[in-house]
């Protein structure tokens, strides 16, 4: 019989005896108790297939015309629903009958706790600085690659490849900071496509860059320790420097990249790290320099500062002039080097990695052994032989390809007959174009009109919410390459309409 059946048939028999003790009335009414009761007490939850008939009335040695009078009344009172060749499931919707929110789970009166933590308040504050809209929605939500050309079956046939050939040994405990093969890998993969030399021990295999920052900032922070942030930034990196209660200094972004200006006025505070984009700043796609970056490395020897080179979305800001990374000029070993491949094939997949200063690497494996532990290893197998065969390097080519063709289209069918808003930099540098308002717009009606959109399945993110200090930028976010071309242009139209009656 099913587990689950098991489970269920268990608790109602248990249940059974307390009310037939209590109120020894016709067998289904105290049946119907009994399961009411079970239902109301959450030992069947919502969606719970319960048993057939048949099965139900051999268990408990009961007539089936006792057990179908029992749903009968359940179903009446809407406490189970029955669908055909579904089943009866239990249905335990507050909405439906008033009665049970006298047992759901709203938190007592007059009970004590202990107090959440400094930093576990902090976290739970600075949600609001996520973006982290859990929508289906691909037009026009930023972060996105062309989801639509993942090379679905190819990985499909290396996991299954993977899981055909596993030992037992494969399915205990993995070293933290990942598998030795796919490190590997990834060195080689970053000799070719960012002259990058290090040695695979300085790799830790985390599941994204929020993650690797959570890492650092846990190993590295504490309370009151300045950093520095480029302004405008990732706001999801913004929550996780305040969560570690980190004192955070922006520094604005010009056309050469972070103000080396800025970043000096703050000496005095001794910043520990500096978080950076130099391949791609977020938002505003500028690309730093080779002379601020090494300007920005000098500083860091000077002041003993180690610095975060953010990589995101390197393989496409740079697809046609590479400048060196910052860790590639490091002769110091203080940059600490965040990739992903979550934005590049498809962020359910989450699978980054971060390169570590030696001095660096025995705390963070320390740390990731008694936090995340390890990435699933058949994703790491999986990812190894994805590079080892080629396919990393044919698919980011077909990325380029297929982004760089939406963004062309996107900015066309944007720019029609627009009153309203205009997209400064027009450079395919990234997998987002940032969009201003033409006339003076307050933060307020950009969030709103950002709420409107979303009603309507379109999803953006906000300019302002990028920016660290009280000056802010009003604009919107929006992601074009997940997008299919027909979508881009019927999408737009509709995002246009909607913003020209908002505004």
């Amino acid at each position: 019989m099913n587990t689950n059946y098991k489970f269920a048939i268990s608790r109602i028999q248990e249940e059974y005896l307390n009310q037939e003790k209590a109120k020894p009335f016709n067998k289904y009414i105290v049946l119907h108790r009994s399961i009411k009761q079970c239902i109301l007490n959450k030992d069947l939850p919502h969606d719970w297939l319960l048993p057939s008939t048949r099965v139900l009335a051999q268990e408990l040695g009961f007539s089936r015309t006792t057990i179908n009078k029992t749903y009968e009344l359940l179903q009446l009172e809407k406490l189970i629903l029955a669908k055909a060749g579904s089943g009866n499931r239990i249905n335990y919707d507050d909405a439906v009958n008033g009665d049970r929110n006298k047992t759901t789970s709203s938190p007592k009166k007059n009970l004590k706790y202990p107090p959440l933590s400094e930093k576990g308040s902090l976290f739970l504050k600075n949600m609001s600085l996520i973006n982290r809209l859990n929508d289906t929605n691909l037009a026009f939500k930023p972060g996105l690659p062309p989801l639509d050309i993942f090379p679905v079956n190819r990985w499909k046939n290396l996991l299954n490849t993977y899981w055909r050939y596993i030992k037992s040994s494969g399915l205990s405990y993995q070293q933290s900071s990942g598998l030795e093969e796919l490190k590997k890998s990834i060195c080689s993969y970053l000799n070719i496509s960012r002259n990058i030399k290090c040695n695979q021990s300085q790799i830790v295999i985390v599941s994204g860059n929020l993650q690797s920052l959570y890492l650092v900032t846990s190993t590295l922070i504490e309370k009151g320790d300045a950093v520095v942030l480029e302004d405008p930034t990732f706001p999801n990196v913004h929550s996780v420097f305040k969560s570690q209660g980190a004192t955070v200094l922006g520094a604005s972004v010009d056309e050469q990249g972070v103000d080396m200006n800025q970043i000096e006025s703050f000496n005095h505070l001794k910043p520990k790290l500096v978080h950076t984009t130099p391949s791609n700043q977020y938002p505003t796609g500028v690309k730093m320099s080779l002379e601020r970056r090494k300007e920005l490395l000098n500083w860091a020897s000077k002041n003993n500062t180690l610095l975060i080179e953010n990589d995101y979305e390197n393989e496409v800001a740079n697809h046609r002039n590479r400048l060196p990374s910052i860790f590639s000029l490091d002769r110091e070993d203080r940059t600490i080097y965040l990739s992903t491949f979550n934005r590049l094939l498809h962020p359910s997949l989450r699978l980054g990695f971060m390169i570590v200063p030696s001095f660096l690497t025995a705390a963070i494996e320390a740390l990731q052994e008694h936090s995340h532990r390890f990435v699933t290893p058949s994703i790491q197998v999986v990812m190894n032989q994805f590079i080892e065969r080629n396919y990393l390097f044919q698919h980011l080519k077909n990325i380029t390809k297929t982004a760089e063709l939406r963004h062309a289209l996107f900015l066309l069918e944007f720019e029609k007959d627009n009153s309203t808003m205009f997209i400064e930099n027009k450079e395919f540098c990234n997998l987002h174009v940032v969009a201003k308002f033409r006339k003076q717009v307050s933060e307020k009606a950009e969030l709103k009109l950002i709420e409107i959109l979303s009603q309507n399945n379109i999803v953006v993110y906000s300019l302002s919410k990028c920016f660290l200090g009280k000056t802010k930028e009003q604009g919107l976010i929006l992601g074009y390459s997940a997008v299919r071309p027909h979508k881009i242009i019927q999408n737009v139209k509709k995002m246009k309409d909607i913003i020209q009656k908002a505004i």
